[in-house]
This record gives C-alpha cells, structure tokens and sequence, in this order.
C-alpha cells in the first residue's frame, strides 16, 4: 500500500512492507537510523552491523510492518512495528510488572526521517500506516516508548521542540509507570554504554459497536 504526496516542490511517496518485504531496504534503513539517532535526544552512537541485526529482528516476523518514505529513489525515512509479544521480551517487561497482558498490544518501533523532509506530513503517514496494519491484524491497543532527557541537558539544541504535542494529538498518552531502562553509547560517552529510561504512550481504540 502506497500514498504519493508532493509539498512545496518536493515529491516523495509513503509505502508500507510486511516483514521479509523490507529485506532490500535494510542498508539504507540502517544508515538512515544511525544519522537520525545521533541527535538530540537519543545522541546514539551506533554503528551499521548492530541496526542491521536490529532491523533484521523485525523483517523474521510476518506480523511486523515496515513504513518507508521515499524520494528521488532514497529512503528518506523508515517507521517500524510489530505486535508486542514478538517484540524482545525487554520492552513486554513493564507491561508485565504492571499486571498489563502484553498479548493484546502492538508495538510501535522507532520511527526516523532525514530533517529536510520533516514537517511534511510524512510523520502522521507513519502513524496511519502502523496503526492500520496494526488493525488489520485485529489489534486495537498501541503503544510506543520514548528517551526521557532533562529540559536543561547540556546537548539539547536551541529551538528544540519535543513530540510530546504530536503525539498528544495522534491520541497517545504518556504512561509514567510504565517505564524501561536500556544502554546504549552516545556521542558525549566516548564509546561507554549510558543507561537511559524510556516512558511509553499508550492509545486504545473504543469498542466496536
């Protein structure tokens, strides 16, 4: 499934792929992922072999979706899924501590895009597509986990703006108690691994009538 979208001069197409679909795209996806996670405020400092096992993990499950934005024949951006019990038991942890069934949620990977196509509409795309993915498979409940940063971290950019108010409006509210910590390096670690909390938000849709 395929949309194809021009915005001021600019013309780029959003696709959604199914598991082993994406294979062909993972070098670009994982080049993509190490450019846009090493600003602010994952300052990841990852490299090409770890986001292509990564991404590898999702493309072995039939259920999981890719959503790649295209343009002039790049991958401009990739958003990921897949449901929360073929997800690594990590991010199903604090579900489970908190007496939630992880078996009725879909999980939202990271979504990234290149800077000079944000603002476009492509991140609503992303959302559209996971979510209607997510429905096709009979899912009603999604949620996604997000970096938590201090407001005066040192490496937070002037001008910086959060998608807190994005995703506020797409529906997802924050869930303090439903926190995971994981390590990865960042760019001010020198190469040692930070431990960083990540708080989910949740969306669940009303009952069918």
């Amino acid at each position: 499934m395929a949309a194809f979208a021009k915005t001021s001069g600019m013309e780029f197409t959003v696709r959604r792929l199914a598991g082993e679909q994406v294979l062909p795209y993972l070098p670009d996806a994982a080049r993509l992922r190490i450019s846009v996670f090493r600003e602010f405020p994952y300052l990841y400092e990852g490299d090409e072999e770890n986001e292509r096992g990564y991404l590898q993990g999702y493309a072995a499950c039939p259920r999981s979706v890719f959503v790649l934005a295209e343009a002039g024949g790049k991958v401009v951006g990739v958003s990921t899924g897949l449901p929360m019990m073929d997800a690594d038991a990590s991010f199903r942890a604090p579900f489970e501590k908190a007496g939630i069934d992880p078996a009725g949620w879909f999980y939202f990977g990271e979504s990234v895009l290149d800077p000079i196509w944000r603002r476009k509409g492509i991140g609503h795309a992303f959302f559209d597509h996971r979510e209607q993915h997510a429905m096709e498979l009979g899912f009603s409940k999604f949620c996604f986990c997000a970096v938590v940063r201090a407001d005066d971290h040192p490496l937070k950019p002037e001008g910086y703006r959060s998608n807190d108010a994005f995703w506020t409006k797409r529906g997802y509210v924050i869930r303090p108690e439903l926190s995971c910590r994981f390590s990865w390096p960042q760019v001010d670690s020198a190469g040692e691994e930070i431990e960083n909390e990540l708080i989910y938000r949740t969306r669940e849709l009303p009952p069918q009538m």
